[in-house]
């Protein structure tokens, strides 16, 4: 690495998108992973899909018991 870098030619925010979204790891126990990764394979979709239809139901229930 260089002591020093010169930016004196640098453009703030050149490669900044305001229309991009911003996708969250999310990191499961390997049980439940493993668990819901057979789950999603039985049901021929895709293990993003179940734990969303999963989290989904969860947020209904928290709704409607409030």
């Amino acid at each position: 690495m260089r002591k020093e870098y010169d930016f004196s030619k640098a453009e703030r925010g050149k490669f900044h998108r305001t229309d991009t979204e911003v996708h969250l790891p999310v990191y499961l126990d390997q049980p439940i992973q493993s668990r819901l990764t057979e789950i999603a394979k039985d049901k021929g979709i895709a293990l993003t899909e179940l734990v969303n239809a999963l989290l989904q139901k969860d947020i209904e229930l928290i709704e409607t018991a409030r």
